[in-house]
């Protein structure tokens, strides 16, 4: 495998509040990789630096490199085709104000693709990948905020897919669904790797031990170690890093 996104001595500032603090990593290209610490250790601000929606926090400042494929993502002049690559989806769901339908085919339909049958099947590939098909597939044409919140996350997770990303960040996806029906997204986003890099932030430890390939432990902004998940779980370098995964403190 090749490297697939890398971090260079990435420091990120919000004012004069460090939130990343001279970050190095290499993500390999398809793989699951994912990211955990405790609350207000950087992790969300990772991602942010993926797809650069770091920009549109004013008081941000980001030293060092991030790079995709080699490409530095802040030399990239056409940011809204560098996020069009890079599906993401946050804690809290953000439903379109349209019907479910629509909130999946959006983003298709943006990108040219106007052939009924094209969009149903993404539609529906979509919806199953996020295990919500069966229970909207008779309410397409319903208003998507109308879901409960669970299932506007799993919608949110769909639209994510829609474009194929050949990146898939995802924070906490799983906050407010339901275990069973995470577990099923999990056994989706785990086979999903054999077509985009998928990168996980989630305070369920036990998730990253399922799913991930390599896993990064932050804290207090830093980055203190990653490795190979086992390895990580079973011998961490650092005695922090045992005492998180084992559930010492949060």
């Amino acid at each position: 495998m090749s490297v697939h996104i890398e971090f260079n001595n990435v420091t990120v500032r919000y004012g004069e509040d460090i939130a990343l603090d001279d970050i190095d990593l290499q993500i390999q290209e398809k793989e699951v990789f994912s990211i955990v610490g405790p609350a207000n250790s950087g992790k969300t601000t990772f991602l942010k630096c993926i797809n650069r929606t770091i920009d549109l926090i004013s008081s941000s400042k980001v030293d060092g490199t991030v790079s995709i494929q080699g490409e530095d993502v802040r030399r990239v002049s056409n940011v809204y085709a560098l996020r069009r690559r890079i599906g993401m989806v946050f804690p809290l769901p953000v439903g379109l104000p349209m019907s479910i339908y629509d909130n999946v085919a959006y983003g298709p339909r943006r990108m040219g693709i106007t052939d009924k049958q094209r969009l149903d099947e993404l539609v529906e590939q979509c919806l199953k990948q996020s295990v919500l098909w069966d229970e909207v597939k008779d309410r397409l044409h319903m208003l998507g905020t109308k879901l409960s919140g669970g299932q506007q996350q799993r919608l949110t997770l769909a639209r994510a897919l829609s474009l194929e990303p050949e990146i898939l960040c995802l924070d906490e996806f799983s906050i407010a669904i339901d275990p069973v029906t995470t577990m099923k997204i999990e056994e989706v986003l785990t086979g999903l790797k054999e077509k985009m890099t998928i990168v996980l932030v989630t305070n369920l430890t036990q998730q990253a031990r399922r799913m991930a390939d390599h896993v990064a432990f932050f804290n207090a902004s830093e980055l203190v170690e990653w490795g190979e998940t086992e390895k990580m779980f079973e011998n961490p370098d650092k005695e922090i890093t045992g005492r998180y995964l084992n559930g010492d403190f949060g």
